[in-house]
């Protein structure tokens, strides 16, 4: 791009300095109801640190309930106990993230995870109980681990309703706790074990709707658990084929909970949503709709646009990252080289090289690009990097062909960053590899 290009890009930029310099998105943001946070990476510091700004500020000044993540909803349950002060949780939720063993563990079993929610904490033990910020996991992997849960609640809380659960129990476990051959099997027996789960989650859904339940926060959280068990059912299912069905479900799966978060907080719940870019960008605005794949910003875009939808990207032009070299192998540091030449990144780091800063983009208009007159830089597509949870080296896959001002409202821009710091081991058992797709 020649020097007046660049000169505009400057022009447009928000030095991102300190806390204060985030002004322009706590404007966008406004009364928006949800605030999607991504990452283009799933292993760099300098991501969460931006994120955790942002975040506390939304919670501080904005009132907003809760953080959803990209991650597993056992996991993340143990951590919203400790920074929510529940009886008998971890002091440390420090101590709750370093404890997770769930490839790949790093994404949130991190520093800079780790010193957000002990800030969470300590925000929290000063702010009445009715309106303590929760920690909540939005994913659909934890089969069995949320299987193992919905049968704990229920032996405790309702012996004589246990049958459902076992039913689904004993159905599931010929495939030792490996969806791979839960997957395989079902290519031989189609049914699989939909019918158990569907008994199973019926009572759920039935117990967390009853005006008698005991503890309500205790139903919500089994009935969370019993979804939890049908969608993963439905995606390991769908992992045998090669088109996005598997993609759409973990997706839909997500939306589904952040709907059933925002309906469980009440009236003018406002819900921050931490995942990669990939799951954050309007898929609309990306080449992944032309293969028939949607993702969380677009479905929150199409559902609550009316109550306010604010989606953030991000972006770096190079420096390291953490992440593994096969699926489930134990996680390195490792270099990210600069960016391909024409990428967005590369753009970005052309007319802003060393810099940090923010872009808030014109209210969305959902079309590729103009289609008369010159269109700005962020409405041209570029080719926009992602790295996922598994890299080795740059490749034509790590570019999502993007129309930036159309996938994200806003978007942060570090030209460099730094790997993030896990807690502890995060290899994975042989069975939980290859369920992640590339990317996320």
């Amino acid at each position: 791009m020649s020097d007046t290009d660049h000169a505009r890009i400057r022009d447009e930029a928000h030095p991102l300095t300190d806390p204060a310099s985030l002004d322009p998105l706590l404007e966008r943001v406004g009364d928006a109801r949800y605030v999607l946070l991504g990452e283009a990476s799933h292993g760099t510091a300098d991501y969460h640190r931006v994120r955790d700004l942002l975040t506390r500020r939304l919670i501080e000044e904005k009132g907003f309930s809760f953080v959803a993540v990209e991650g597993d909803w056992p996991d993340c349950r143990a951590v919203h106990d400790s920074v929510t002060w529940a009886a008998g949780a971890p002091e440390d939720p420090g101590q709750v993230l370093a404890g997770l063993r769930r490839w790949p563990a790093w994404m949130w079993g991190n520093s800079e995870v780790a010193a957000f929610a002990r800030w969470l904490r300590r925000h929290n033990g000063v702010t009445p109980p009715e309106r303590r910020v929760g920690f909540y996991g939005l994913d659909v992997y934890s089969l069995w681990e949320s299987l193992h849960a919905v049968l704990g609640h229920l032996r405790e809380h309702d012996p004589d309703q246990v049958e459902h659960a076992l039913d689904a129990y004993r159905c599931f476990e010929p495939y030792a706790e490996d969806p791979q051959a839960y997957a395989l099997a079902t290519g031989l027996t189609p049914e699989g074990c939909a019918g158990e789960v569907v008994a199973l989650l019926t009572e759920m859904r039935r117990r967390a709707g009853s005006t008698s339940a005991n503890s309500p926060a205790a139903e919500f959280a089994a009935r969370q658990n019993a979804e939890i068990l049908a969608g993963a059912e439905r995606y390991y299912r769908a992992m045998l084929g090669s088109g996005p069905e598997a993609w759409n479900v973990r997706d839909h799966h997500m939306a589904d909970t952040l709907d059933r978060l925002m309906e469980h907080h009440g009236s003018g719940a406002k819900a921050v949503v931490w995942s990669h870019n990939s799951h954050v960008g309007d898929a609309r605005a990306t080449d992944m709709a032309e293969t028939g794949m949607v993702n969380l910003g677009q479905l929150v875009r199409e559902r609550h646009i009316g109550r306010g939808v604010v989606l953030v990207g991000f972006g770096s032009h190079s420096g390291t990252v953490v992440a593994a070299e096969r699926w489930g192998g134990e996680p390195r540091v490792m270099d990210v080289p600069p960016a391909r030449t024409g990428s967005l990144e590369d753009l970005l780091h052309g007319a802003l090289p060393g810099e940090r800063a923010m872009f808030v983009f014109p209210h969305v208009q959902l079309q590729r690009v103009p289609s008369t007159g010159p269109a700005r830089w962020y409405h041209e597509e570029h080719g926009h990097r992602a790295i996922g949870v598994v890299y080795r080296y740059e490749h034509m896959g790590n570019y999502v062909p993007t129309v930036l001002a159309q996938r994200y409202d806003a978007f942060c821009w570090l030209d460099r960053t730094d790997a993030l710091t896990p807690l502890g081991s995060s290899a994975a058992p042989d069975a939980e590899q290859q369920t992640w797709p590339a990317g996320v």
